[in-house]
C-alpha cells in the first residue's frame, strides 16, 4: 500500500489529517479526512462512456452517516440506515454546489461522489469536513476537476471568528456560515445570522477564505506527490462545427437581442426564443436538421445567453424591462384561508407563494434522530414546488433535494425572530406552496411565511423579508464591467454569474445563500451586491407591511390555547403516574392535551385545549398533585372510603388523610356511615401532616364551635393529644421486666420448632 498522509493545522491548534491509499482503492479516487475522532471516507467513481443525449455535467453527490460511527443503532423496524435524511441531503448540497461549476464545459461523463461518516466524535460537526473530503478524493483521481476546493464553517462566538467550532460552541454564535472556495475564488456561502451587518458578513467570508487557502495548498501537495496534477484522463469531447456555430450566431444574435429587449411576459418570451431556433433549423436540409439539431441547440443556447447578457451590460435593461435595481410589483393578502391558523399570499411579479402557519403542542414537534443530533424541532418550514408552478405538464412526485434546500434556507431566515419555548409553548409549522414561479421562490417563501406568522398571531420579534440578487459580468473584466441585478428572474439566474439570496430584518441579515460561477470576483463587487440587496430587502418589507404591520393581538378562535407553567422536578413522576395512569386520567376527564418536560431541573407543563373550563380543571388538578399539605389549613375534600374507625378523605389529588370517627363531630358518632358516605364532599381541617410518611390527620369538628360545657369523652386520647404520664410511670419506649424471666418469646416472636 502506498499510503500518503497530509496534515492541516487550524488556527486554534487542532489538526485535520488527509489520508489516501489505504481504503477503497478500486475507486477512481478516495480519501479519508480525520479531525479528532471524526472520520469521513470520500470516494469518486466515473462512467466510461457518455450517455446518449447528455449535454451537461451529470454529477451526483451523496452524503451518508453511519450510525455505527457513534455507536448507535438506527431507529425503525429494520434497524438499518435507509433513505437519506433531510440533514444528509443538505450536507450533500453543500458539497455539490461548489464543485459542480469546476468541470470542463464539454465533460459529460457521469461522476459519483460519495461521502460516508464512519467515525463520529460527539462535539465535532462533520458537515464542515465533507467538502474537504470530497475535494481530496477528487484530487487523488485523474479526473479533470478544476479544483481543489475546501469548505469550512466560520462562526462568530463571543465576538471572535472561529473555524470549524463544535456543536456546543456554535450554540453561542451570532453568525454561522459555511464557506467553500478554491485557493483563488469564493464559490459558495450559506448560513444563518442573528441580524448581522453586511460588513461583518464580508469579514467572516474573508476570514474563512484565508483558512481555505491553506487547505487547498495541502491538497495540491498531495496531487503533486501522486502525479494527479498533470496526469489527467482523456475523455470524449464534444464534436464541434465552427462553420455552423458562426452561422447560428450571424442568423440569430440580433433577433435574440431584440426579443430580449422587448420585455415580453415569460411564456411569450420563451415561445419567441424557440421560434428563432426553429426558424434557423428550417434553413437546413432535412438530412442536416436530423444530424445537426443537437449542435444547433447548443450553439443557439450560447447565442441567446450572450445576447441577453450584452443587453443588460450595454443598456442596463432587463428581460422584463426593469432597471437593474427595480423590484417587480408586489401584492399580498392575509387571512385568505378561513380554517388555517394563519395564511398569506405573497406575489412578486410572476412568483407566488401560498404560505400557511399551523400551531400545535410539543407532541407535534419534529423529532430529529441523526447520528449526532437528537432533538425536537419546535419550528419547521416545508417548501413545495409542484410542476404547475411553471406550467409544466408532468406528475407531481415526492419532495426532492431542491425542495429540501429551499425550505431549509427559508426556515433559517425566519428562525431568529420566532419566539421559542418557554416564551412560546407552540410547535410552529410553516408550509410554502409555490403556485407560480419565475424568480426566487425561496425568498417568496420567506416573505409569505413572515406574513402568515403575523396573521396567526405569533409574536415575531421583527418582520423579515428576502431578495434574490444576480450578477452579470464581462468575462475579461469581471470587476470593471458588471451589472448587479435586484430580484432576478429565472432566466437571469440561469444566464448570470452569481445567485445571491439575502434575508433579514430592517436591522441586519438573518440568512444567506450564495453561489458564484465566475472567477476573480472582488470583495468590492460583493460589498456593492450586499448593499443593493439591503435596499431591495427594505423595499419588499415596506410593501409587505402595508398588508399587515404587526402580529395580531390574539390567535384565531380555533387555535388550541396552551397554558404553560412550572412544577418542582420531584413532582413530575406524580403527575405522570405509574405507567402514565394519572396524566391519562386527567386528559380523559378534561379533554385537554398535557405535555411535561424536564428543563434545567424544572418540570415544564403545557396544557392545550380550547375549553377554558377544561383548562382550569386540568391546571388545578396538577397544582393539587404538586401541592404540599399545610397543617392548620382547611381543605375541601371527597370521601373515598369508610372504615369502622373513620373515613379517608382526598383533600388534594392523590393525597388522602384520616378523619377519625372522634373528629367528625363534638358529640359522639356511633357509626361513620350515619354521617358520611363515599363520594360526599366535605370541608376538613388538617391537624397534622407527616412529610416523611405522608400521613395526615383531619378534623371536621375543628371547623365548628365547641359546645358550651363540652367535656372530652373518657377513653384513650388520640395520637398527639396524650396527657402527662402518671407519677412513677416508666418513660415512653422503656420496657419493664418480663414475667417469664426473659426465657420466652416476646409478642410477635415465634418459638423454634423444636420448642414448639
Amino acid at each position: 500500500m502506498n499510503i500518503i498522509k497530509k496534515t492541516i493545522q487550524l488556527p486554534d491548534g487542532r489538526v485535520i489529517e488527509i489520508e489516501t491509499g489505504k481504503l477503497a482503492k478500486q475507486a477512481a479516487g478516495s480519501a479519508v479526512v480525520k479531525m479528532g475522532g471524526t472520520m469521513l471516507l470520500a470516494t469518486v467513481t466515473c462512467a466510461k462512456e457518455v450517455k446518449e443525449g447528455t449535454d451537461f455535467m451529470p454529477l451526483t453527490v451523496d452524503y451518508r452517516e453511519k450510525y455505527y460511527a457513534a455507536g448507535r443503532f438506527p431507529g425503525g423496524f429494520l434497524k438499518r440506515e435507509s433513505r437519506p435524511s433531510d440533514y444528509e441531503v443538505l450536507v450533500a448540497r453543500l458539497v455539490d454546489r461548489p464543485i459542480r461549476p469546476l468541470w470542463p464545459s464539454d465533460f459529460h461523463l457521469e461522476v459519483f461522489v460519495n461521502i460516508n461518516l464512519i467515525s463520529a466524535e460527539k462535539d465535532i460537526q462533520p458537515d464542515a469536513l465533507a467538502g474537504l473530503a470530497a475535494s481530496a478524493a477528487l484530487a487523488t483521481s485523474d479526473l479533470p476537476f478544476g479544483g481543489p476546493i475546501a469548505e469550512v464553517r466560520v462562526a462568530r462566538i463571543d465576538g471572535e471568528f472561529v473555524i470549524n467550532p463544535g456543536f456546543e460552541a456554535c450554540k453561542r454564535a451570532d453568525l454561522d456560515l459555511m464557506v467553500a472556495a478554491t485557493e483563488e475564488n469564493i464559490m459558495m456561502v450559506e448560513g444563518e445570522m442573528n441580524e448581522v451587518s453586511e460588513t461583518d458578513m464580508l469579514e467572516a467570508i474573508k476570514f474563512a477564505h484565508e483558512e481555505i487557502k491553506k487547505h487547498c495548498r495541502v491538497q495540491k501537495e498531495l496531487m503533486h506527490e501522486l502525479g494527479t496534477d498533470v496526469n489527467k484522463r482523456d475523455y470524449p469531447h464534444d464534436v464541434e462545427d465552427e462553420e455552423l456555430r458562426k452561422a447560428v450566431r450571424e442568423a440569430c444574435y440580433d433577433k435574440c437581442y431584440a426579443l430580449a429587449k422587448s420585455a415580453k411576459p415569460k411564456h411569450e418570451r420563451e415561445e419567441g426564443f424557440e421560434a428563432i431556433q426553429a426558424e434557423f433549423l428550417a434553413t437546413l436540409s432535412e438530412e442536416e436538421q436530423e444530424e445537426k439539431a443537437p449542435l444547433v441547440a447548443r450553439y443557439y443556447h450560447d447565442v441567446e445567453k450572450e445576447a441577453m447578457r450584452n443587453m443588460i451590460l450595454d443598456e442596463g435593461c432587463r428581460l422584463d424591462g426593469r432597471t437593474t435595481t427595480q423590484v417587480r410589483p408586489i401584492w399580498c393578502e392575509v387571512d385568505y384561508l378561513p380554517c388555517a391558523h394563519g395564511s398569506a399570499i405573497f406575489t412578486r411579479g410572476e412568483t407566488q407563494s401560498l404560505a400557511t402557519v399551523t400551531l400545535g403542542t410539543k407532541l407535534d414537534m419534529k423529532e430529529m434522530d441523526e447520528v449526532l443530533i437528537q432533538e425536537d424541532q419546535q419550528f419547521v418550514l416545508h417548501y413545495n414546488f409542484p410542476p404547475f408552478a411553471t406550467g409544466e405538464a408532468k406528475p407531481q412526485r415526492s419532495v426532492g433535494r431542491r425542495e429540501i434546500g429551499h425550505g431549509n434556507l427559508a426556515m433559517r431566515a425566519l428562525k431568529p425572530v420566532i419566539p421559542m419555548s418557554p416564551e412560546n409553548p407552540y410547535a410552529v409549522r410553516i408550509v410554502s406552496d409555490i403556485l407560480e414561479s419565475n424568480g426566487s421562490s425561496s425568498m417568496a417563501s420567506v416573505c409569505g411565511g413572515c406574513l402568515a406568522l403575523m396573521d396567526a398571531g405569533v409574536k415575531i420579534r421583527k418582520p423579515v423579508a428576502g431578495v434574490a440578487m444576480g450578477l452579470i459580468t464581462d468575462a475579461e473584466r469581471p470587476n470593471e464591467r458588471y451589472a448587479i441585478l435586484t430580484d432576478i428572474l429565472g432566466d437571469e439566474d440561469h444566464l448570470g454569474d452569481m445567485d445571491f439570496k439575502v434575508t433579514g430584518t430592517a436591522d441586519g441579515i438573518t440568512a444567506t445563500q450564495m453561489d458564484i460561477k465566475v472567477d476573480g470576483l472582488s470583495y468590492e463587487v460583493l460589498a456593492k451586491a450586499l448593499e443593493q440587496a439591503r435596499q431591495g430587502r427594505l423595499h419588499i418589507m415596506g410593501e409587505m407591511l402595508k398588508t399587515i404591520s404587526e402580529p395580531r393581538e390574539d390567535y384565531k378562535p380555533f387555535v388550541p390555547r396552551i397554558k404553560s407553567f412550572e412544577i418542582p422536578k420531584e413532582f413530575i413522576g406524580a403527575v405522570i403516574g405509574k405507567g402514565g395512569e394519572t396524566i391519562q386520567k386527567i386528559q380523559a376527564e378534561t379533554g385537554a392535551v398535557i405535555n411535561i418536560d424536564e428543563v434545567d431541573g424544572k418540570g415544564i407543563v403545557d396544557i392545550a385545549t380550547n375549553d377554558a373550563e377544561a383548562m382550569q380543571k386540568a391546571y388545578e388538578w396538577i397544582q393539587g398533585i404538586c401541592a404540599v399539605p399545610e397543617a392548620g389549613k382547611v381543605y375541601h375534600g371527597k370521601v373515598v372510603s369508610i372504615l369502622e374507625f373513620g373515613a379517608f378523605i382526598e383533600i388534594l389529588p392523590g393525597k388522602e388523610g384520616l378523619l377519625h370517627v372522634s373528629e367528625i363531630a363534638w358529640t359522639k358518632t356511633e357509626k361513620v356511615e350515619d354521617v358520611l358516605k363515599v363520594g360526599d364532599e366535605v370541608d376538613v381541617k388538617l391537624l397534622e401532616y407527616d412529610d416523611k410518611s405522608g400521613k395526615m390527620r383531619l378534623s371536621m369538628r375543628a371547623l365548628t364551635e365547641k359546645p358550651e360545657g363540652y367535656v372530652e369523652p373518657k377513653g384513650r386520647p388520640e395520637r398527639g393529644e396524650r396527657g402527662p404520664r402518671r407519677e412513677g410511670g416508666k418513660p415512653q419506649g422503656e420496657r419493664g421486666p418480663r414475667r417469664d424471666g426473659g426465657k420466652g418469646p416476646r409478642h410477635g416472636e415465634h418459638k423454634p420448632k423444636a420448642e414448639e
